[in-house]
């Protein structure tokens, strides 16, 4: 059985897009350390999930989309210059024009000055900066391109 038009897929529908599941990694530059201890601002990562949302979004619905907001934020651990961050997303509800996206940032390298100025090291299991739920919006099947 499908759902109705107007309603949301459902896991038992089998809509492909749930679950699917994108990463991307950056570098933390220490021109983003706002804070002592090279900390860097929970914004960063907020705007890292932005830029995985769009390639859920274009993956997905073939459009950019619009990420719309965030119903919960958890900063588990701080984010600093030089960490290297894995950020993820993914998609956990299909409604008919927007996308319920589990989002994460773990750090998987970190600067570690006591050893040198560019010494760094893998961190083994990473560590879970931050977690959040949000909302991507793409346009209707009915929306001018």
């Amino acid at each position: 059985m499908t759902a109705p038009d107007d309603a949301p897929p459902t896991p038992q529908d089998g809509d492909p897009r749930l679950g699917l599941t994108v990463t991307h990694r950056r570098y933390v530059p220490y021109a983003h350390a706002h804070y002592g201890g090279s900390l860097v601002d929970g914004a960063y990562t907020l705007g890292l999930f932005g830029d995985v949302a769009t390639e859920v979004a274009i993956r997905t619905d073939g459009d950019e989309g619009l990420l719309a907001g965030y119903s919960e934020v958890s900063f588990l651990a701080p984010v600093q210059a030089g960490d290297v961050l894995e950020a993820s997303c993914e998609v956990v509800r299909v409604g008919r024009r927007s996308r319920e996206l589990r989002c994460w940032a773990d750090v998987v390298a970190r600067a570690d000055p006591a050893r040198g100025a560019s010494a760094a090291q893998l961190l083994t299991p990473p560590l879970r900066a931050v977690e959040a739920v949000a909302t991507l919006v793409v346009p209707g099947p009915d929306s001018p391109a």
